[in-house]
């Protein structure tokens, strides 16, 4: 399979993950609910943009490879803060399991977009 449906895949499925992971921190009770989170909304926006209208684009392969590494930091940021009274909270499953795949794919993209601005540096004229 080509690297650059893979790294539309990885990325498209960071973010669905990424709107679930918030939606968690929202029902967990981690983050207030309010007119600040349409900033995901935004976030989210730009993510698809840059994953399917930039997708052969250095600059979509960039932003592509920002959203990944703050995907991939997710499970860091989270799990510092965690004790292990949360890890019996109904819902705590599914949050943890969202966050462990969030950050294995947001690592993939992050890899994919790197060896996707690599190959169009390479191919760049001279």
């Amino acid at each position: 399979m080509k690297e650059s449906v893979l790294l539309t895949r990885a990325s498209l499925l960071s973010a669905l993950l990424f709107s679930v992971h918030v939606t968690h921190d929202l029902v967990l009770g981690f983050d207030k609910a309010g007119p600040q989170n349409l900033t995901v909304v935004a976030i989210l926006l730009v993510w698809v943009c840059a994953t399917l209208l930039l997708a052969e684009r250095r600059s979509g392969h960039a932003l592509v490879l920002l959203a990944s590494i703050f995907a991939a930091a997710m499970p860091i940021l989270h799990l510092r803060s965690l004790n292990g009274e949360f890890a019996r909270r109904e819902g705590a499953l599914l949050f943890l399991w969202t966050l462990f795949a969030l950050g294995t794919s947001g690592l993939f993209g992050a890899i994919l977009a790197v060896r996707a601005l690599v190959k169009r540096g390479v191919e760049a004229p001279g």
